[in-house]
């Protein structure tokens, strides 16, 4: 059973992103720790959104892929949502972080697509007549920092249709790519580590009950989840 905690209202939401809070906050970290958190400019993210589409713009509904946070906070409207599997990449927490979910004393770990296997999540269509207008939020939430690659994934639906969709691919080139990181080092880090975004341990909470909701179970975010559960308890226990 996971250790209960204070619920406080979400930072991460459509009106935090469209207003620029959560960009300024960043901006803020990045500006007090020596500008080692590379912030995306206007222009780049403008420039990332459009060279995803031949002609600069989507001509027509788009599908969006979610694997983490994304599952149980979109922050975006959609048309349709549909349980999506996609192939030649695997959900893992190989990102480090020192804000969001960490902090410069104590980084945490953020769950991003690396190459290899396949993951299972949620497909979001954006309807053509609002579509600019969402993955604008998208951007400005995913894209940030230059750490992932948004990437054209293919995949099925839940009724084993093809479906070709956005996702943010981890890139493996970046100064906070963490490879592969020991299990147990990887719980630690994630039972401990905290930032303005909330508890790292929660995000990881999070996205596997609703995996597990979803009857889309995944067995390594499992096995992470019970022993930073376990850790927590421990400590929970000790500080008693």
């Amino acid at each position: 059973m996971t250790p209960k905690r204070p619920q406080k209202p979400p930072i991460l939401t459509r009106d935090s992103i469209q207003s620029g809070e959560i960009r300024q906050r960043m901006q803020a970290h990045a500006a007090a720790h020596g500008n080692s958190f590379h912030i995306n400019s206007e222009e780049a993210l403008i420039a990332s959104r459009q060279s995803m589409f031949p002609r600069g713009r989507p001509e027509g509904d788009v599908w969006l892929f979610g694997y983490g946070s994304l599952i149980w906070n979109p922050t975006i409207k959609f048309s349709a949502r549909t349980n999506m599997t996609v192939y030649g990449y695997h959900r893992s927490f190989c990102l480090w972080t020192n804000m969001g979910r960490g902090s410069p004393e104590q980084p945490g770990l953020m769950l991003g697509l690396d190459r290899g296997g396949c993951c299972r999540g949620l497909g979001f269509r954006i309807p053509q007549q609002i579509v600019e207008r969402e993955l604008d939020i998208i951007w400005r939430r995913e894209m940030v920092s230059d750490a992932y690659r948004p990437t054209w994934l293919k995949g099925r639906d839940e009724n084993g249709d093809p479906i070709k969709a956005i996702g943010f691919v981890v890139r493996r080139d970046h100064l906070r790519y963490a490879g592969t990181v020991d299990e147990k080092e990887m719980a630690d880090v994630i039972a401990k580590a905290e930032g303005f975004l909330g508890p790292c341990a929660d995000y990881l909470v999070n996205t596997v009950d609703h995996l597990n909701a979803m009857s889309m179970p995944d067995k390594r975010l499992q096995r992470l989840h019970d022993l930073v559960v376990a850790q927590q308890r421990e400590t929970n226990i000790a500080a008693d």
